[in-house]
């Protein structure tokens, strides 16, 4: 086997990769290469999405799979723009009260002294993601759903070899991998993490992927998975029933959008922080970003923007059917906003030091154009790396652990309650440049993910650079404790200039600054781009 990779290296060079038959991108090459071969056999774009996602789910673990959520923004070939979101919610049994008490026993401390965990049963919500898929291919697709997950259970089966930053992430994550079914589905031979090129396997995967085939997503939800979803969780002192999974359907909300210099940016809607997104582009305008030529200039008041949209957003965004969202995507609440920016940095006192698992948490993030018409950002995600590192049984089903957005605290906005939406991070995205001009774009990674589509749609229109430059693009990050963290490739004359205006400055690897893919469809002719910080590739033909 190769050694563990030098992740720091940033030296391979890509252009932007065409088609005009169909495009695909994501974070790992053999699950573009499945969203390809579905398709060349028929399928559209949105069963290339499933059949990609269904990859994801085997060849990296640790960041998705049926365990999780799944959301995606879309553009059919008749002109519609819509959302799909299958993102579960609390136990029924998750009261407050409950919920401390469960926490109590598990930690030792006082009821009124608990806090949300970050893994394990308690931060299990009910997962979306088998629904959501199989609403996408009946709703929108060509092909079964056999035939979407027919890739996914081949790799499972017969195994495929690890790649670099998937290797470095599963060894960086094998202490979360402690009970038996985890052990013994995601480390060779019950002991270590998958060395880079080694080839896996995973058969109850492959099994669970079959039963999915051929029954649809019911036997997950109200069968035997389901009974073994419950029953590992409840087992583990968790709050999860078998009727929470039976209960659970996907949703079609209406997105949410803006203008950006005249591109129309869209976004999914609360309990999602897409308004996040919207608020922080608004203010950037407001601000006169667009115009700014001076790069210092533009850099500060992109992150200024970014700084009070994340502090509205944590603020105010929660599960619409529990607390009333005020409207941050509007035009003029990012006027108000704005006249708190000055030509020094706000400090974390004015601002708000915001504290939350999500800051680094793992996703995928696929896109796909086809020759219809069709556009999809598809994103699927497990939260943190591995989920809460409970595993269903001989399922090979790893639960996420969303839960950990919720709050103990009963005068939070995402305090938890029985069925409610937990804060949720994962952001599809499209934007429409002009008529025939459509892009499916997202940047994974927990609070990474608005304020990368920021900086990704400042590189396209306000920079005017090619997809691929747009996503290689050295970037920065805001932080929830108030700090800037830049790239080791970000330029020192920039970084040190915001130093002076009173940026927290720090530099951290290329990995912390997510995955972003982009699939575009141009007057019919289709481009991707893939993100140089992770495995992925483009397949377009």
């Amino acid at each position: 086997m190769d050694e563990q990779p030098n992740l720091d290296r940033f030296t391979s060079r890509r252009a932007t990769a065409y088609g005009s038959r169909g495009t695909v991108a994501t974070s790992q090459p053999l699950a573009a290469e499945a969203g390809l071969e579905t398709l060349r056999d028929g399928g559209n774009a949105f069963d290339a999405a499933v059949a990609t996602a269904a990859v994801l789910n085997v060849v990296e673990p640790m960041s998705t799979g049926l365990g999780g959520d799944a959301f995606a923004l879309y553009r059919t070939a008749d002109g519609d723009v819509g959302a799909m979101r299958a993102c579960g919610g609390a136990p029924a049994d998750a009261t407050l009260e409950r919920t401390r008490e469960a926490v109590a026993e598990q930690t030792g401390v006082d009821p009124a002294d608990a806090t949300m965990p970050d893994r394990g049963p308690l931060a299990v919500t009910v997962p979306g993601a088998p629904r959501g898929w199989e609403a996408t291919v009946a709703e929108f697709g060509r092909r079964s759903l056999a035939d979407v997950l027919a890739p996914a259970v081949r790799y499972a089966r017969e195994g495929f070899p690890v790649t670099e930053v998937i290797a470095s992430h599963w060894a960086d994550l094998e202490p979360e991998l402690r009970n038996d079914a985890a052990r013994e589905t995601y480390l060779v031979d019950g002991e270590r993490a998958p060395q880079v090129g080694e080839v896996v396997t995973n058969e109850p995967m492959a099994r669970t992927l079959e039963t999915l085939a051929a029954e649809g997503a019911d036997p997950f939800y109200e069968g035997a998975i389901a009974e073994a979803i419950a029953d590992a969780v409840r087992s583990r002192g968790g709050l999860l029933r078998q009727s929470d999974l039976a209960g659970f359907s996907p949703e079609f909300p209406e997105p949410v959008s803006t203008t950006y210099r005249g591109a129309e940016v869209f976004e999914l809607p609360p309990n999602n922080q897409g308004l996040i997104a919207l608020e922080a582009l608004n203010v950037a305008e407001e601000l006169g970003v667009p115009d700014a030529t001076d790069p210092v200039e533009r850099t500060h008041l992109l992150v200024e923007a970014t700084k009070l949209a994340f502090h509205d957003g944590h603020h105010y965004v929660t599960d619409p059917e529990y607390e009333e969202v005020p409207p941050l995507g509007s035009e003029s609440w990012a006027a108000e906003r704005a006249t708190a920016v000055g030509d020094e940095a706000l400090s974390p006192d004015e601002v708000g030091v915001m504290n939350s698992p999500a800051e680094d948490a793992d996703t995928v993030l696929l896109t796909v154009a086809d020759d219809d018409g069709n556009v999809v950002s598809f994103i699927n995600s497990v939260f943190q790396g591995f989920g809460s590192g409970i595993v269903a049984g001989d399922t090979g089903i790893t639960l996420q652990n969303r839960g950990a957005s919720f709050s103990l605290d009963p005068d939070h906005p995402n305090v938890v309650e029985p069925g409610k939406r937990p804060f949720h991070t994962l952001l599809p995205a499209l934007a429409r440049f002009d008529d025939e001009d459509w892009a499916a774009f997202g940047v994974m990674g927990g609070y990474m993910q608005p304020q990368g589509h920021v900086q990704v749609l400042s590189n396209l229109l306000d920079r005017d650079m090619p997809l691929q430059a747009a996503l290689d693009e050295p970037r920065w990050r805001y932080g929830a404790d108030g700090s800037l963290a830049v790239e080791a490739r970000f330029d020192d004359d920039l970084a040190s200039k915001l130093a002076r205006r009173g940026h927290d400055v720090t530099v951290e690897l290329p990995i912390q600054f997510g995955g972003a893919q982009v699939a575009r469809n141009r007057d019919g002719v289709l481009s991707g781009a893939t993100e140089p910080r992770k495995d992925g590739t483009v397949s377009t033909f």
